[in-house]
C-alpha cells in the first residue's frame, strides 16, 4: 500500500490513461487502467482518505485491488507481500501464496493442489489470484 512513494503518475494522457515514472528505477511507463476496473479506480473516497498509497490501489469487497494490474512495473509485480494464506480443513495454516504467486509451503497436498492449479489456469489471466482461490477452496482448503 505504500509504493505512492514509488510510483508517480506524470500526466493523464486519456481518461483511463497515464504517464508514469517508476521513481525506484527512474524508468517511465504508461499504464492504462484494466477495464474490468475502472469503476474501481473512478470512486476516489479511499485514495483520499489513503495519501501514501499508490494512486492505482482501490478497494474491491475486503481486498486492495492494483487497477493497472497488466500495465504495473517490474517493482510491483515483483513485490513479495502475501496475497492469500492458505489452511486446512481444520483452520491450521499450511502455506501462504505471496504476490509473485509463489507458494510457501511444505504440505504436500497443498503443493499438488498448487502445481495442478498453476497448470491449469496461469497465463494472462489477471484475475488468476482470485481463480487460484477457488480452485484451492473446491479442494478442502481455506484461504483469506
Amino acid at each position: 500500500m505504500f509504493l505512492g512513494d514509488y510510483i508517480v503518475i506524470e500526466e493523464q494522457t486519456g481518461p483511463f490513461m497515464f504517464r508514469c515514472c517508476s521513481v525506484a528505477t527512474g524508468t517511465e511507463f504508461a499504464a492504462e487502467i484494466d477495464p474490468d476496473k475502472r469503476h474501481l479506480f473512478t470512486d476516489r473516497h479511499w485514495i483520499d482518505q489513503h495519501p501514501t498509497a499508490c494512486r492505482f490501489l482501490r478497494p474491491d469487497g475486503d481486498l486492495i485491488r492494483c487497477t493497472i494490474h497488466r500495465d504495473s512495473p517490474a517493482q510491483c509485480k515483483s513485490y513479495r507481500c502475501t496475497v492469500l494464506r492458505v489452511s486446512d480443513a481444520g483452520g491450521y495454516e499450511i502455506g501462504r501464496i505471496t504476490g509473485t504467486l509463489a507458494l510457501h509451503s511444505e504440505d504436500p497436498a497443498l503443493r499438488a493442489a498448487y502445481d495442478a492449479a498453476m497448470r491449469e489456469i496461469c497465463g494472462s489471466d489477471p484475475d488468476v489470484e482470485e481463480r487460484l482461490m477457488e480452485f484451492l477452496r473446491n479442494r478442502g482448503f481455506l484461504t483469506t
